[in-house]
């Protein structure tokens, strides 16, 4: 009777059901990650995610209220994305095969559905919300497998094939050269030459961003700015490293898009920093839902950079929990908010 007791009490009780993400308190100078990934391959390892694990992570992220931005929009501060949810950027450098590959069928190349376009496009068909957006840094002269995704009768193909979904491709030097090591003219050729290849398949295309081979700024960051070689001029907005944790939210006077951080898209990298947020959700981004204004607590309306991107205002949010003081480490291997 007593057992009997105890199960009726609990089909009665009404647990509260977690909040929504829609109810999150919006508080855009949160951080945002911008994710490094390498090569979508087996075996699981140092530079290697394994399909089943990528898909892993796109379902975990979704799950957990994150949204794709293109890289681009999050430099102009156009983060379009729901109330409640978090902005987040999928990086892929060195162009390897496992990234974007055709498998021959009936005659024709389909886009392997365990390659990371593959299966980013299989998860948007099943979750529009999560959107189609990703970087891809590419090598157009390095060895095999690493040039332009080790495919020659598809290179054209492949890189219009990008744009035309929606992708961006950012430049990634030549060959995977390191910066650090050459002189101004050697470094402007990488840049310029690997543009102007781009260009061969994708006419008038500009790669807007750059990511350090190795993570290794040449002498003058002005090199790797702009500049023009033999009639090819390039210029990038941004430039990545390869590591630092969490970016600064866009709007945020910590922002330096010419200093971006990167969260190594690894097993322990990665869920240490969601397993972070999860824990400290006053210290991500969180969208109010309108990307023409910029929702931050009245106490934090000092930090807001100036100017904004132009068309956006800021309106107040309500004061979410204190976040950990500037410089705190968060317990995020090799990371540290900065």
């Amino acid at each position: 009777m007593r057992a009997l007791i105890l199960s009726i009490l609990a089909a009665l009780t009404v647990l509260p059901a977690p909040p929504s993400f829609a109810q999150r308190p919006a508080n855009e100078l949160g951080r945002v990650m911008i994710l490094e990934y390498h090569k979508i391959d087996h075996p699981e390892g140092r530079w290697t995610r394994t399909p089943a694990n990528f898909r892993a992570d796109l379902q975990r992220l979704w799950e957990k209220g994150y949204r794709l931005v293109a890289l681009t929009d999050l430099l102009d501060g156009k983060i379009d994305v729901p109330a409640g949810m978090t902005p987040v950027i999928l990086t892929f450098d060195d162009s390897s095969p496992g990234q974007f590959r055709y498998l021959e069928k009936n005659g024709a190349g389909e886009v392997d559905p365990d390659s990371a376009v593959g299966i980013l496009e299989a998860f948007a068909r099943e979750h529009p919300e999560f959107g189609l957006k990703a970087t891809f840094y590419v090598l157009p002269a390095a060895d095999p497998p690493n040039r332009l995704f080790n495919q020659p009768a598809y290179e054209e193909r492949k890189l219009r094939y990008l744009v035309s979904r929606g992708f961006e491709i950012g430049n990634h030097t030549l060959w995977h050269a390191n910066l650090s090591r050459y002189g101004e003219e050697t470094v402007r050729k990488q840049l310029a030459q690997a543009q102007e290849r781009i260009q061969r398949y994708v006419p008038g295309y500009r790669p807007r961003t750059l990511a350090l081979p190795m993570g290794a700024y040449p002498r003058e960051i002005g090199w790797a700015v702009r500049g023009s070689i033999n009639g090819t001029s390039y210029q990038h907005d941004a430039i990545l490293m390869v590591s630092g944790g969490a970016a600064p939210s866009p709007f945020s006077k910590n922002f330096d898009p010419l200093r971006l951080n990167r969260i190594q898209a690894l097993e322990p990298e990665l869920s240490s920093w969601l397993g972070y947020f999860d824990k400290h959700p006053e210290a991500r981004f969180v969208s109010d839902g309108d990307p023409r204004t910029v929702a931050v607590p009245k106490s934090k309306k000092d930090e807001v950079r100036n100017p904004l991107p132009q068309g956006l205002r800021v309106v107040e949010a309500p004061s979410p929990l204190s976040s950990p003081p500037p410089g705190e480490r968060v317990g995020v291997r090799g990371s540290k908010e900065r």
